[in-house]
């Protein structure tokens, strides 16, 4: 629950934040050939990336840009995806998700289509 609170907070702000950046920073894509860990790394590494608050009861981390336009979210140990990383791009009234799957196939699909389904979500 509280990734999907997350997740719609960055896809939010990404909806209301068109306008340009004199400070543009260009994140990371992902990169399936980089193992788990270092691909993880890099991701956090990377200037301009807020992390979501530690919730001990999601199995995951999520990383937001400043402008709100990329997302990251990486499985932790508990996750039944795990290892894997996830991440959504928006912009231009759309929202992909991409990802990387470096464990089983069934448990990444899922979790590939619980964030897809989020795009959908509305607070009635």
């Amino acid at each position: 629950m509280r990734l999907r609170a997350a997740l719609l907070a960055a896809l939010a702000l990404a909806a209301c934040s068109e306008k340009p950046d004199d400070e543009a920073v260009t994140y990371l894509g992902l990169d399936c050939a980089q193992p788990f860990e270092a691909q993880a790394a890099a991701i956090i590494a990377q200037p301009k990336l807020d992390p979501a608050p530690v919730v001990a009861a999601e199995p995951y981390r999520f990383y937001s840009s400043a402008d709100g336009r990329t997302s990251y979210l990486i499985t932790q140990p508990a996750a039944p995806a795990h290892p894997a990383i996830m991440m959504q791009k928006a912009g231009g009234g759309t929202v992909v998700t991409t990802g990387c799957r470096y464990g089983g196939q069934k448990a990444y699909d899922e979790l590939h289509a619980y964030l897809d389904s989020l795009k959908q979500w509305t607070r009635k």
